[in-house]
Formats: structure tokens, C-alpha cells, sequence
């Protein structure tokens, strides 16, 4: 019993925890209903008032004394905008203009049920927004002219009038548009394009002529309110913003009031003087506001009160001072060429790369775990797969064979070691030499059983259909090991390329402070210099010039460079900044320290047109330059495609930025997979590093080459097995380490094999490389080529390639010139 009572706690308890789970996350679903809930009636409540408060002063503002261009439009964007706030909207503008007077009320109500209309039987035929201006210029010229007629008659004067206020109304729309969603919606792209910012300036503009008429202690409202808007924009984005503020706001007013025309120029010059003094923060800018105020006070002639104008200023100038820097920060990030907005970009730009190489790396991730799962697959199944398939060989021989003998018995119960002893012993005969030669294996087998001739033959027939199977099981884990370096290789390309992505500009000041100054005490006029890198052999620097960059970049800017540096540096690229073409940004970067110069003979066996050699000189882009040669089995079209086909796969992968040794098995797999037939080649493949002078051989199947220095010649050899004849293989790599002057000389087997009477063909070739006495490439080759033709009696024997390079120092065309400072 009381068993029972404890399970039903026990039972009751759990019934509670899972109750009690349900209702924490239906009491967590049900506050982030009610938080979200909350958050959207707070911005509705924001819009809400914003909208009244823009309509009400909207509603106000009274141009040329009786034209109201500002109430259609702003309706119309908010209609377009945010439909359910139209009827609010209505009722701030007619609130607005009643406040000015019952007349203006009048005409406000008409004129918004007229837009009404017209925006109805337009949505009816279209829902474009470009017939939203034309909607609102019917409507406002129509109750314009109505009112004018009614309280004074038609006349001409009238007509012009309402065609006046239509156009203007027409045009504040299309403002109107871009600028009130600046204010009531939250942005998503944090730059403000400059017609953007004076749609913004015109919007303000417009609400401060509903202020006019505003008198504080004699003090006007709108001359405060924009002199403080001035401040703050020449604050934030300079001289040219703050004038153009100025301007602005100061026409947008002296058309409510032509006795503010005079204030036009009070802001413009306000926003100039704060804007060119704004490093000096916002005491500077404020100075340039007092400094405006008095001199247009004092030459203004007296058109408006001098002391009433420095009150005005100064309490613009306490309102700007207590704005927080938030708000001037925040403001900043919209405003282009301003610091903030560069760092705003700059946080945008470092985000979309971070991204990028994490996407680049993890793809590069994803082909390395593919590459090792291939890789363990087959080194796993190896082992296994051999046992297994003597397993199956035999299987199936005594299927054809033992499973009709009478004992079958006998031989695979009793004496199952034994039989499989020797049945095994008899398949590495077969298989070996196709038949079995072991006297004393058929011995054995003949008195173990009694149908060994059948055995044997069966062996036979089955070894074919083995080595088929064998064949296509090989082909099948060399595909595996060639996908395996292929993923490998792509890995490690797209490794490098996530660490290129995210390298950054480093912060060289110092460095750019020390090469302008050393330019300019030159006499060399320089806009600007941005030092990417410094790194000894990838100097990366870009200079802006004026009138004769190229010259002046060629001639003087980068000998200067190469002493400061001590390094030789050279012009890259030159780009125009200007139409006129009077300013350049010109690239500087560090040149190869070698430089390679080459010289080719070939000739085809027997003099034809067709070579089963390829050869291939190539500069790749991380200052290496490679040499290659590939020669295909035999000779003519069959060879020369093999030898084309290798050269040109070498390329390719080479361009692409894979390791040379992963380009070369790669090679290899492709060409051993793509055909049953037996199509080998040699490759020859030299990489010299141009930076440091070393040179790596790659040699499969090659020739030796040879280095030769003064009268010194040495060869360089490996052992490698030409392309194609081996499924698996290591690629041995030689390095040595070249100097000025040295020269390189590549060969196919038709050159070093050709008929000549030499017993050590390796001395022969170092003795007439040791004779030949130019320096030239070319003329080497050449001369190398002519001998052998002439010492194997004037016969091409085979197809006959030679490749001379001959390294040097990259001389530049202008040396250095000393600088007055060097770099720390």
C-alpha cells in the first residue's frame, strides 16, 4: 500500500515538473508577445506625434504671404507612405492653417478634399507613384484658382498665381518623398547621398517657416532654430555642407518673410566660417557664428537690430553646446566624408570581408576533411582488400571445379589448410608467369587431388576475368588518390585566398609622414601617400601627383623610393584622378631582384613539321618563373598531343596557385586514368624563385640539366619514373641556389642521346657546354643544337628540344637618388 502511495507521489510530482515546463515557455513566449507588442505601440505612438507635430507647422507655413505649397505634398507622401495615418495627418495640417487664420483653414480643407479625389480616380487607373506629383498639382492649382475667384474674381493674375503654387507644390513632393522617410523610418544603408542631405535641409526649412511670427522676449523663433541647425551641420560635415545649410534655409525663410532675405547671407557665411573652423570642435565653430553675426551687423546697414541678432546667436550657440556628442556622432555616420561615416564604412566593409574569408575557409575546411576521408578510405581497405580478393578468386575456382568432385569433402573439411595452401600456391603461379612451372607444386597438387589438370585450367580461364577486376578496382583508388590531392590542393588555395581577404591596411604614419616630407624637399608636389605594405620584396605604395606624374613617378619618385627603402622600387600602375588629367595616383611596388632571360632551339625528327617535344616558359604571380619540358612517347602527332597535353595541364594548375609537387602527381593520376592504352611523357620542370635566386627541379622521367657558372658545369638529376607509367608516385624535388650570371640549360633525351661517339654521355655534354664561349641564351642554344645535329652526321635521330635561361640583376632604368631622411 504504501508502495503504491509512493509512486503516486511520485507520479504527481513528475506530472508537475512537465506542467510546470509547459507553462515557463508558454509564460516566455507569451512576455516576448507582450514585449514586441509594447515595442510597436511605442514607435507607433512616436510616428504619431512626429506626423502632428510636421503637419501642424506644415499647416503654418505661409509663403509670399498666401500660398500654401507645403500641405498637399506632405499629405500625398504620408497617403503613399503610411495610409492609416492620413486622417491625422488631415486634421494637423487644417489645425495648422486655422491657427494662421479661418481663410487659410478654408482653402486647406479644399484643397485636401480635391487630392483626395484626384488620388482616387488615379489609383483607380494606376497604383505609380510618379502620378503622385501631377495629382498634387491639379489639386492645388484648382483650389487655389477657386478660392481667388470666389473672394476676388477671375482674372490672369489669379490663373498665374494658382499655376505658381502648383508648380511649387509639385516640386516640394518630389522632396517631400525622399526626405520625411529620412526622419520617420529607420535606415538601413548609412550614407545619405547629397541630394538627400538638401532635401533634408529644405524639409527643416519648411517647418521653421511655420515658426514665423514666434517671438520670445522679442527674440525670433525660426532665426534661433536655424542658426543652431546651421552650427550643427557646419559641425559635422564642414564648409561645404554648413553653406550650403545656410543658403538654404535662409532662402526657404526670406520667401515666408522678405525681411529675412538679409539672413540668407548671416547663416551662409555662419555656416562657412563654423565649418572651415570645425578641428577646433565646437567652441571654433561657435567663434566663427559670433564672428559672422557681427560683421553682418555691423555692414548690414541696419536692416535688422544688432543686439537682437547677437542674442539670437547666442542662444543657438548654448543650445549647440549642450547637444550631446551622441547626437552630433550619430549624425555624422550619414554625412560622407566625414570620419565617422569613412569608420561606419570601413566597420561595414572589414564585416562583409570577415565574412567572406570565414565562407572562403570554411569551404577550404570542407575540401581538406573530403581530401583526408578519401585518404584514410584507402589506406584503411588496403590491406584487407588483398586478402579478400584471394578469397574470392579461389571461391570462385572451386565453384567451376570442387564442388562436383566426390571429395569435395574430404579435401575442404579435413584437410582445408592444406588445400588452401596449396590452391594459393598455385594462383601466384598462374598469375606470375600464366603457367605453373614448380615441378614439385604439381606433384603435390596431383596427389592431393584428383582433378588437378581441371584445377589448374580453371585457374587459367579465371585469371583473365581477375585481372580485369584488379585493373578496374586500381583505376578506382587512383581516382580516389587524385580527388584526394586535388581536394587538397583546392584547400590550400582557398586558405591562402581567406588569409589575402582578410588582410588589412597597416598603420604606417610615420612611414608616409617621412616620404612626403622627402618628396616635397624635392620639389615634387604631392597630394597624398598610403603605404599598404613594407615588407621587404612586396613594398606596396600609392602616391598622388600632380601636372607631370608620369615622368616625375618614373624619374624622380621612385629612385627617391628605392634609397629611402633600400630596395629597388619601380612605377606599377598610374591611374588618372581628375577628367583634365592633371592629378594621378601612381602604384609603386618592389621589383624581382633577377631577372630571366631565355633562348629556344627545337627541332622535329628527321626534320618534320610535328615534335613530340613541348616546351613552356612562364611567369607566375608570386615572383617565380618556371621552365618546362615534356617529351611524349615516340615521336608525331600522338606524341607531340601527349607532350602538349602535359605542358598544357602543368600550366594551368601552376596559374591556379597549386603546389608544383601537387600539380605534378596530379598530372600524372590524369594522364594514367584518361586511357587504357600505354601514353607516357617526361616533364622537366624548373621553378626559379626571382626574389632569392633558388631554383627547384622537378624532374619525371627527364634528362639531367645542367648549371653552368664561369667555366664551372654541373649537372642536376633525379630519379623519377616518366608521367603515366605509375599510378602512385613521389616526386623527388632538387634545390640549388643561383647567381648572377649563372646559366640554366634544359633538355629533351633527343639532345643528350643523340648517336654521337661518347662512351659517358654526361661528360660529353658538360665538354661542349664547358666550349661554348657567348653568354648569350639564344646563341647557346643554338650553338648546342648545331653541334649535336653536326656530330650525329647531319641526322635528327629524334625530336630535339634545348632551353638556355640565363639569370641577371634587374638593373633599373633609373638609379637611386639620395633622399634627406631615411625611414627609422
Amino acid at each position: 500500500m504504501l508502495h503504491r502511495l509512493s509512486l503516486k507521489a511520485v507520479g504527481g510530482h513528475a506530472d508537475t515538473f512537465i506542467n510546470g515546463g509547459v507553462a515557463t515557455k508558454k509564460t516566455r513566449k507569451t512576455k516576448k508577445m507582450k514585449l514586441e507588442t509594447e515595442r510597436v505601440s511605442e514607435q507607433t505612438v512616436r510616428e504619431t506625434l512626429i506626423i502632428i507635430a510636421i503637419g501642424f507647422l506644415l499647416g503654418r507655413a505661409v509663403i509670399l504671404f498666401e500660398l500654401l505649397p507645403f500641405v498637399i505634398p506632405f499629405l500625398a507622401v504620408i497617403l503613399h507612405w503610411k495610409r492609416t495615418y492620413t486622417l491625422i495627418t488631415a486634421l494637423a495640417l487644417i489645425v495648422g492653417s486655422t491657427s494662421v487664420s479661418f481663410l487659410f483653414a478654408g482653402h486647406t480643407v479644399v484643397a485636401i478634399l480635391l487630392y483626395l479625389v484626384a488620388q482616387g480616380f488615379a489609383s483607380s487607373i494606376t497604383n505609380d507613384k510618379k502620378f503622385i506629383p501631377v495629382t498634387v498639382f491639379f489639386s492645388v492649382t484648382v483650389a487655389r484658382f477657386i478660392g481667388l475667384a470666389i473672394m476676388e474674381g477671375v482674372t490672369l493674375y489669379h490663373a498665374l498665381t494658382a499655376f505658381i503654387e502648383g508648380g511649387l507644390a509639385m516640386v516640394v513632393t518630389l522632396i517631400f518623398i525622399q526626405s520625411i522617410p529620412l526622419i520617420l523610418e529607420k535606415r538601413k544603408k548609412i550614407a545619405l547621398k547629397h541630394e538627400e542631405i538638401v532635401c533634408l535641409v529644405i524639409l527643416l526649412a519648411s517647418l521653421m517657416t511655420g515658426t514665423v511670427g514666434w517671438l520670445i522676449f522679442q527674440l525670433s523663433v525660426e532665426q534661433v532654430v536655424a542658426r543652431y541647425i546651421v552650427l550643427v551641420f557646419a559641425f559635422v560635415g564642414g564648409a561645404a555642407i554648413g553653406s550650403t545649410v545656410g543658403v538654404v534655409t535662409g532662402l526657404i525663410l526670406s520667401l515666408a518673410n522678405v525681411a529675412n532675405l538679409f539672413y540668407m547671407s548671416l547663416l551662409a557665411f555662419s555656416g562657412l566660417l563654423g565649418g572651415l573652423l570645425k578641428e577646433g570642435k565646437k567652441i571654433s565653430v561657435a567663434v566663427g557664428m559670433i564672428i559672422a553675426t557681427f560683421l553682418m551687423g555691423m555692414y548690414g546697414d541696419n536692416q535688422v537690430s544688432m543686439q537682437l541678432s547677437v542674442f539670437e546667436s547666442l542662444i543657438a550657440i548654448s543650445l549647440f553646446l549642450l547637444t550631446p556628442k551622441t547626437w552630433t556622432t550619430h549624425l555624422s555616420k550619414y554625412i560622407p566624408g566625414t570620419v565617422e561615416h569613412s569608420q561606419e564604412q570601413q566597420q561595414y566593409l572589414r564585416k562583409i570581408r570577415d565574412v567572406t574569408a570565414g565562407k572562403v575557409e570554411q569551404f577550404s575546411n570542407l575540401f581538406l576533411s573530403l581530401s583526408k576521408s578519401f585518404s584514410l578510405l584507402e589506406a584503411s581497405g588496403e590491406k584487407s582488400n588483398q586478402e579478400r580478393e584471394v578469397d574470392l578468386f579461389l571461391s570462385r575456382v572451386t565453384e567451376q571445379t570442387c564442388q562436383t568432385c566426390m571429395k569435395k569433402h574430404n579435401c575442404w573439411t579435413r584437410k582445408f589448410s592444406e588445400t588452401y595452401g596449396l590452391m594459393e600456391q598455385l594462383m601466384r603461379e598462374v598469375e606470375k608467369d600464366g603457367e605453373v612451372t614448380s615441378r614439385q607444386l604439381l606433384t603435390d597438387w596431383h596427389h592431393h587431388c584428383i582433378i588437378d589438370e581441371r584445377v589448374v585450367d580453371a585457374m587459367k580461364k579465371e585469371l583473365n576475368q581477375h585481372n580485369a577486376s584488379k585493373h578496374l578496382k586500381q583505376q578506382l583508388i587512383e581516382s580516389r588518390r587524385l580527388v584526394a590531392d586535388q581536394l587538397k590542393g583546392v584547400s590550400k588555395v582557398m586558405e591562402d585566398f581567406a588569409k589575402d581577404i582578410q588582410r588589412e591596411k597597416k598603420e604606417h604614419e610615420k612611414q608616409e609622414s617621412e616620404i612626403m616630407d622627402a618628396l616635397q624637399q624635392a620639389g615634387i608636389e604631392v597630394e597624398g601617400v598610403d603605404v599598404y605594405s613594407l615588407e621587404t620584396g612586396s613594398v606596396d605604395i600609392e602616391i598622388t601627383l600632380v601636372s607631370n606624374f608620369y615622368n616625375e613617378g618614373e624619374k624622380i619618385v621612385a629612385p627617391l623610393l628605392s634609397d629611402i627603402l633600400d630596395e629597388t622600387i619601380i612605377v606599377k600602375h598610374v591611374e588618372s584622378e581628375t577628367l583634365t588629367g592633371n592629378e594621378a595616383r601612381i602604384t609603386f611596388g618592389s621589383t624581382k631582384a633577377f631577372i630571366v632571360r631565355e633562348g629556344i632551339a627545337h627541332a622535329a625528327k628527321g626534320g618534320r613539321l610535328v615534335s613530340g617535344d613541348s616546351y613552356s616558359t612562364m611567369e607566375l604571380g608570386a615572383g617565380k618563373y618556371a621552365v618546362a619540358i615534356s617529351d611524349g612517347m615516340g615521336n608525331g602527332t600522338r606524341a607531340h598531343i601527349e607532350s602538349q597535353e602535359t605542358i598544357g595541364l602543368l600550366k594551368n594548375i601552376l596559374r591556379s596557385g597549386i603546389e608544383e609537387t601537387v600539380a605534378i602527381k596530379s598530372i600524372n593520376s590524369i594522364l594514367s586514368l584518361r586511357s587504357e592504352e600505354e601514353m607516357f611523357s617526361t616533364l622537366d620542370l624548373a621553378m626559379i624563385d626571382l626574389q632569392e635566386g633558388f631554383v627547384k627541379f622537378l624532374k619525371v622521367g627527364s634528362i639531367p640539366s645542367y648549371i653552368k657558372r664561369g667555366s664551372d658545369v654541373k649537372a642536376v638529376e633525379a630519379g623519377n619514373l616518366p608521367i603515366g607509367i605509375i599510378r602512385e608516385m613521389d616526386v623527388d624535388v632538387v634545390t640549388e641556389q643561383l647567381k648572377a650570371g649563372d646559366l640554366l640549360i634544359m633538355m629533351s633525351d633527343g639532345i643528350y642521346e643523340a648517336p654521337v661517339v661518347a662512351e659517358n654521355k654526361d661528360m660529353w655534354m658538360k665538354r661542349i657546354i664547358r666550349e661554348v664561349q657567348t653568354e648569350d641564351p639564344q646563341e647557346i642554344a643554338d650553338i648546342l643544337m648545331e653541334r649535336v645535329i653536326r656530330d650525329s652526321n647531319n641526322e635528327i635521330h629524334d625530336d630535339m628540344t634545348v632551353i638556355v635561361a640565363r639569370l641577371d640583376h634587374h638593373l633599373p632604368k633609373w638609379s637611386s637618388i639620395p633622399a634627406y631622411e631615411k625611414k627609422a
